[in-house]
């Protein structure tokens, strides 16, 4: 039996359009790679009738983070130990015993924390007046202006590792704005649209940004009465809720203070979760050389480097004062920069770059620029851990242990110990516990450091970045990522096995 189908004039026009919209959603249709279970669809989430690239890609598991390690550290010499009563180990103030401690607080869950904070500081693309989301910069799908720094900014570990500048940014994890999609149109010049500012980060963005290690912040919530503490106290625990189900079980411990309302602060210290807060008024200013107490539920002073009236600086030019002014000092008399920001531009990248030239890995290297989450947890570790005094196992070898005791949503079990009284010319090898998965040392002063990395998945996550590089090899900011997160590994045969797919 044949059919014959019949349309007439008046309907052809809709089913020609119906036609051309099917086919143009067939074609671009993006495939969602999840990078922790290889190249496999989930069409659970998948979008079938847009034109984006699912916001989930690979994420750190948090949620199965370490808690409370025992790290133990094994050194054989090749002469024989000193006196084992001369040797003393200890936590300096700042990790990787740098002298002034820089932070930075991005306000209102701003789009340009990750098209232009993010992307400054880890050599992705800027560019001057569009933005871009993680879905673009996947699919190569970029503004037309972009161009790049040309290097990624941080510091050094102090034994020739590169570590990233680190900031923190707020979320608004109730509105519906951070489930916006991103549309994908490459190629397509009429307009760019896709790349005007959203009203905020999209929770796709928010990991990723997370995977390099950037902090997360409570700041506005959405209570019908923002003087009312039980109704925010009530919101901080929805919005945590959606952190929790947005970022796979990654939770949230801090509060930015959002427009100086202290009824914030004020239920914030009746909700346990939230541990550390800053505020640009009625804070304690951090001198990191002359504080040793405990930080929980502190309140840490911030500056937003407004000009005065008449006063023809800009805030950057304010910052860059700021900086050179307090590194006049002795560092024990330093206080930290603390910089809050709500949007940020290429300005802001410009002084990221400055700061990394001047004071970072390719200046003076004295700087460390943790968020507030990794700053926090490094002073619980040195305000609260204890380290077992070295003990002699044999003329060769020497043997001490540190417990890092872990709070709720702790994320950055990772430190520096300085152990006096050895020579790292005489030490033979080090080795460590599988608590210990990231492990690098160099001389200092009397003795040497040793930086400690105990995140439980570190191997995942650098194998990760090499499958990424692998996919796009082509791509030279893939490579410098697999090889930032590889060469933090300690030694091992499976940390050969990774460089040798980057060669």
């Amino acid at each position: 039996m044949v059919f014959h189908l019949e349309f007439k004039p008046k309907h052809k026009a809709s089913i020609y359009l119906i036609l051309i919209i099917l086919c143009f959603v067939n074609m671009s249709c993006i495939k969602k790679i999840n990078l922790y279970q290889g190249d496999k669809d989930d069409n659970e989430n998948t979008e079938k009738s847009q034109d984006i690239i699912s916001e989930t890609d690979f994420l750190y598991p948090f949620h199965q983070e370490a808690e409370n390690i025992q790290a133990e550290i094994t050194i054989h010499t090749n002469s024989p130990l000193p006196n084992i009563e001369t040797l003393k180990a200890e936590f300096p103030v700042l990790k990787y015993n740098k002298s002034w401690l820089l932070m930075l607080t991005q306000d209102d869950c701003k789009h340009a924390a990750f098209s232009c904070t993010w992307a400054a500081i880890n050599g992705k693309p800027l560019s001057p007046q569009y933005f871009y989301d993680l879905a673009h910069l996947q699919a190569g799908d970029l503004p037309p202006d972009i161009y790049y720094l040309g290097k990624t900014l941080g510091s050094t570990d102090g034994a020739g590792n590169e570590i990233r500048f680190s900031f923190t940014t707020t979320l608004l994890s109730e509105w519906d704005s951070m489930n916006v999609k991103t549309n994908i149109h490459k190629g397509f010049t009429e307009n760019y649209y896709r790349f005007f500012m959203k009203s905020s980060l999209i929770w796709g963005n928010v990991r990723e940004m997370l995977n390099y290690g950037v902090g997360i912040a409570f700041h506005d919530v959405m209570a019908n009465d923002v003087n009312n503490e039980n109704d925010i106290l009530k919101h901080y625990e929805i919005a945590q809720n959606i952190i929790l189900e947005k970022l796979s079980g990654r939770g949230c411990k801090m509060l930015a203070e959002p427009n100086g309302n202290k009824t914030y602060v004020n239920a914030a210290l009746s909700y346990s979760p939230i541990q550390t807060m800053t505020a640009q008024t009625q804070g304690i200013k951090l001198y990191p050389y002359q504080d040793s107490q405990n930080l929980n539920k502190a309140l840490i002073e911030r500056s937003f480097y407004n000009p005065p009236l008449n006063d023809k600086r800009n805030n950057i030019d304010m910052i860059k004062a700021a900086i050179t002014d307090e590194l006049l000092k002795p560092k024990e008399q330093r206080s930290a920069i603390y910089i809050g920001v709500h949007g940020t531009d290429t300005g802001w990248g410009e002084l990221l770059l400055w700061i990394n030239n001047e004071y970072g890995k390719d200046g003076l290297d004295n700087v460390w620029m943790p968020n507030q989450e990794e700053y926090y947890e490094y002073n619980y570790y040195r305000t609260l851990s204890v380290i077992n005094s070295p003990s002699k196992i044999d003329d060769h070898t020497l043997k001490f242990s540190v417990s890092l005791p872990s709070g709720q949503y702790f994320y950055y079990p990772s430190v520096t110990i300085n152990l006096s009284g050895i020579q790292l010319e005489n030490i033979a090898s080090i080795e460590t516990n599988n608590d210990v998965t990231g492990l690098s040392y160099a001389d200092y002063r009397d003795g040497i450091m040793l930086n400690i990395d105990c995140r439980k998945y570190l191997f995942e996550h650098a194998e990760n970045f090499v499958k990424r590089y692998e996919a796009n090899p082509s791509d030279a900011s893939n490579k410098a990522d697999a090889l930032y997160f590889v060469n933090i590994l300690k030694e091992s045969a499976k940390k050969e096995a990774l460089k040798k797919r980057l060669q």
